[in-house]
């Protein structure tokens, strides 16, 4: 058995897969299923193991592939959102440099133990974290084309894999990481493999819509090929998605620095969106979960005055922000915000450049969002029906009981 973060872990009997899919909403794959787009899922929800968990709010990427990958929350391994506010510099980051980890992985710790591990993620952005410390392969779809032996533990993926180097936005970019998977199974049989895939199909299209089942469809056909393959399979998800907008389609947006410049006057509060990341196209850096960072004096008052506000489903001192999402309490601001499902939130309409969205714009990062599936291709008895599954039991399920 292997202990890494308080949890123990036995080693992989059979080839393992745990597959996190970015935004996926548990309706997606139902609808899929219904659709008859997904026939090994279909069957994987008949004789497997389905369930639904809770990802960790804030749902937005980076905190959850890293729960995920350490079998903890935010509160252990200190990745609380895709950007923070550094306090110590003054400075807006992005929280993608492995310093800002304070655990380690479960993927270092199998790979230091002897078992071979392979890593594919779709963005670069989580490349970093997650191969923190590790030896074994650990790539990106979105730069395949300039990986080698030294820096990801393998060469030439392009030829691997047989696909270009997909653009960072369209379905193809998680495609690639899916196959790559696949022919890594076929060719090097690491004996854990994490796969990590991007939501702009999920941002774009809701479920049900011909393209989204046609993207859970493509999923499928590479699910079966691990089953096939005699992997042990895990599906689960970063977090949900829902549509963000008005009566009219258009952007439902609080934009809470504008308000509380108007309240506290310019330069007295910062609001960070923890959703910021390079690829806006997506999403425009709306999501539904901020920190709000202010004068002693003042926190008081602007909670009261946000928790009237319409749109708005929860407003958090820190440390009881800390203790009920299971955050660094030294890395949120002062006040934690959360929108209710079909809003978002900003910092000023100036910031925003939204003229790249695609109505409806569809978001994520909120409580409403936290639900995703976890599903295996394993029957798993005797669970208990009770207990308060996480996104991040996938490892303890695939390894401790699904073997």
């Amino acid at each position: 058995m292997l202990t890494v973060n308080g949890r123990s872990y036995a080693a992989p009997k059979q080839p393992t897969a745990v597959i996190c899919v970015d935004g996926c909403e548990p309706d997606y794959i139902a609808q899929a299923v219904a659709a008859g787009a997904m026939p090994t899922m279909k069957r994987w929800l008949r004789d497997g193991t389905a369930l639904l968990a809770d990802c960790v709010v804030p749902s937005f990427t980076n905190p959850n592939n890293l729960s995920i990958v350490t079998g903890a929350p935010p509160s252990v391994h200190g990745i609380c959102g895709n950007y923070l506010f550094d306090t110590a510099t003054g400075t807006e980051v992005m929280m993608n440099d492995p310093k800002w980890l304070r655990a380690p992985t479960l993927l270092a710790a199998l790979a230091e133990a002897g078992a071979q591990v392979a890593v594919v993620t779709a963005k670069d952005k989580l490349r970093r974290l997650l191969g923190h410390g590790m030896r074994g392969i650990c790539f990106s779809s979105e730069q395949a084309d300039r990986v080698d032996e030294a820096e990801h533990g393998i060469g030439d993926v392009l030829s691997l894999v047989g696909m270009p180097v997909p653009s960072v936005y369209s379905a193809e970019l998680s495609e690639f990481v899916f196959a790559a998977g696949v022919r890594l199974l076929e060719t090097r049989r690491p004996d854990v493999l994490y796969l990590s895939t991007t939501d702009y199909v999920q941002h774009k299209h809701a479920p049900g819509d011909p393209q989204a089942n046609r993207f859970y469809a493509m999923f499928d056909r590479y699910l079966a090929e691990l089953d096939r393959a005699g992997a042990v399979v895990a599906v689960t998800a970063d977090h949900g998605m829902n549509g963000k907008v008005k009566l009219d389609a258009s952007p439902n947006v609080i934009y809470l620095q504008d308000l509380l410049d108007g309240w506290l006057g310019a330069g007295r509060s910062r609001v960070i969106l923890p959703i910021t990341d390079p690829y806006v196209v997506h999403h425009g850096a709306l999501g539904s979960f901020a920190t709000v960072y202010l004068p002693p004096e003042a926190a008081g008052d602007v909670l009261g005055r946000l928790r009237e506000l319409p749109g708005i489903e929860a407003v958090l001192a820190r440390e009881e922000a800390a203790q009920r999402f299971e955050l660094p309490a030294d890395r949120i601001g002062d006040l934690a915000v959360v929108a209710e499902r079909s809003v978002v939130l900003g910092t000023s309409v100036s910031r925003h450049d939204l003229s790249q969205l695609e109505l409806p714009l569809r978001s994520h990062g909120g409580i409403s969002e936290q639900r995703v599936p976890l599903v295996l291709n394993r029957r798993i008895d005797g669970l208990d029906g009770r207990r308060r599954w996480r996104n991040f039991d996938a490892f303890d399920l695939a390894l401790n009981h699904a073997q």
